[in-house]
């Protein structure tokens, strides 16, 4: 549904260019709700204003629904943005004119007949919950108040794809999560294609299908939860399930383990214990329910030398479990250990997992 191929963009001249975005490609489904997730400074809001061109890339091309954006100009372009519709982080209300009326400004510039236009407003505010709000000024709204206004005016135009930009940022937990329910929900109903900007690997978590994680204007890396969920090394994942940084322990090897598809009945781990004879420690875990499957991930403490690390990683492999070791001399980076990381990439991406 989204296709943005090799986009780069620099602000400036000279030894004091920025570089926002530095070649820069990703794939969004039709459908799906992909988050892009990086500290302040990465390229965020750079690569989300690519999609409906208020910002224009130096090279590379962005694609919607079969469309060149990134060639569009004049009405063409206006027609276009009409079906992408974009949330803000502050809102963006107009503060003399009432709920409806702000929904409404999206059907004037659409050229929506006047009189169609308060049906239609109030229609967008019931779905997300505020038809009792129509005459109200944004004043008088709470902060997720004003957000759901800021939806129902994004959707009015009746968009295929959906931008948010930090859209629950301002907003408190609770909010915040009414918020990311909503959004959502409406993809679910409406069959919209969220691309969402974030710092914050919760909204991930909570509402994502797939994921980007950028760094000074590049993506590190990218794909579904549960690709980047099992995959070896991955930083998202890391994120996600955060187990702290791994200590050395005399005499063992650290090993982290991560999963999808959480199986209680299987007692991976304890049969490891079993079959090789080992006291295996575990060092930490966290465990999560995204998308509605429980994955998570485990560090464990090895007895052993390699060569004993090495069997445990294709046991777990043989289980569907990803699994690595870790070199704690490096504060919890991943050990260049060709066995392991064979062994990982090779393990099924649905795992069911040690108890």
């Amino acid at each position: 549904m989204i296709s943005i191929e090799h986009v780069s963009r620099r602000f400036g001249d000279g030894p004091d260019a920025v570089v926002a975005l530095d070649d820069v490609s990703i794939q969004v489904a039709r459908g799906q709700i992909f988050g892009v997730v990086g500290q302040s400074g990465a390229g965020k809001s750079t690569l989300l204003r690519t999609v409906n061109a208020l910002e224009r890339p130096d090279s590379g091309r962005v694609v919607v629904d079969g469309v060149e954006v990134t060639a569009l100009t004049g009405q063409a372009l206006r027609t276009e943005r009409h079906r992408i519709g974009m949330v803000f982080q502050h809102f963006n209300l107009v503060g003399n004119r009432t709920v409806a009326q702000n929904v409404e400004l999206a059907l004037e510039a659409t050229g929506t007949a006047k009189k169609d236009r308060r049906p239609k407003a109030l229609e967008m505010l019931d779905l997300v919950g505020l038809a009792h709000k129509a005459d109200d000024k944004p004043a008088q709204l709470s902060g997720g108040q004003r957000q759901r206004v800021g939806i129902a005016r994004a959707l009015a135009s009746g968009p295929d794809v959906l931008l948010s930009d930090e859209a629950t940022s301002a907003l408190d937990p609770e909010t915040t999560r009414q918020i990311l329910d909503l959004i959502q929900r409406l993809s679910r109903e409406l069959g919209l294609t969220v691309l969402l900007i974030t710092h914050e690997m919760d909204v991930v978590k909570r509402i994502c299908d797939a994921a980007a994680l950028m760094e000074d204007g590049r993506v590190i890396e990218q794909g579904t939860l549960e690709q980047l969920i099992t995959t070896p090394h991955s930083r998202v994942a890391a994120e996600l399930f955060p187990v702290g940084e791994a200590h050395g322990i005399p005499g063992h090897r650290i090993v982290d383990v991560t999963y999808a598809g959480l199986s209680a009945d299987r007692p991976v781990i304890a049969q490891l214990s079993r079959d090789f004879g080992l006291d295996v420690s575990i060092l930490g875990a966290a465990l999560e329910t995204i998308g509605g499957v429980q994955a998570g991930r485990t560090r464990l403490a090895i007895p052993g030398d390699e060569t004993t690390s090495r069997r445990v990683i294709d046991r777990l492999g043989d289980h569907g479990v990803t699994a690595w070791e870790v070199d704690p001399a490096t504060t919890g980076t991943i050990a260049t250990s060709a066995s392991a990381s064979t062994s990982a990439s090779t393990s099924t991406t649905k795992a069911e997992v040690p108890a």
